[in-house]
């Protein structure tokens, strides 16, 4: 039976007796051991509307949404990277209180970074990405990505496109799952190297607001 890429890093991190609190991204060259028989990455098609909280974000801070670099690629992960990721997604989901943006700023969508404290969906996968990028991940593998969730809401995660497949951060469920693991309609996300353009991923239903706190 195939193990799924969870399991095996879950068996990793019991080995693990001690982890650096900050570990720098592997290089793309170093070769690492495969962690899982499977790594999917989606595919993506044309492209697509920008979701309206974003670009009233990149309009109130145009330096946090500049025109990229122009690269795609994968980012190789190892076991060490894995839990970087895991430490940020979980310390994240921990400092930021669960808000809608209809109760904190009596508006249907507005994008953040939760300098308050609180925020919905979109403000987790908003620092998730600053403070990534911030420990060296290349911006390109860091996608702001719309689906609808296991209720059949907007809802926003951050993908982060590896050579173990694509990666799902999110607030609603503490684990990091590779993304046909989750159980969500994936509807678009930005396109690597342009954070600016955002391509479809299948699902033609896309929701009018990303807004769940949880």
């Amino acid at each position: 039976m195939m193990k799924s890429l969870t399991g095996a890093l879950v068996a990793v991190a019991v080995a693990v007796l001690a982890v650096p609190a900050i570990v720098a991204p592997a290089r793309a060259s170093e070769a690492v051991a495969m962690l899982s028989p499977f790594a999917a990455n989606m595919a993506v098609s044309g492209s697509t509307s920008t979701p309206v909280g974003y670009a009233r974000f990149c309009e109130e801070l145009p330096r946090e949404c500049d025109n990229g670099n122009g690269k795609a690629g994968r980012v190789v992960v190892n076991e060490a990277e894995f839990l970087q990721l895991k430490q940020v997604n979980d310390e994240v989901n921990r400092r930021i209180q669960p808000m809608t943006d209809l109760d904190h700023y009596g508006e249907v969508e507005r994008w953040t970074f939760a300098e308050d404290g609180y925020g919905d969906c979109e403000e987790y996968v908003l620092v998730k990405r600053r403070e990534l990028i911030g420990l060296g991940w290349p911006p390109e593998t860091l996608l702001i990505t719309v689906v609808r969730d296991k209720k059949n809401a907007g809802h926003a995660v951050l993908t982060v496109v590896t050579d173990r497949g694509d990666l799902i951060l999110d607030n609603q469920e503490a684990p990091i799952l590779l993304w046909h693991e989750t159980g969500y309609r994936f509807v678009k996300r930005q396109a690597q190297g342009n954070p600016n353009h955002w391509v479809s991923l299948g699902d033609v239903l896309a929701p009018a607001t990303v807004g769940r706190a949880r």
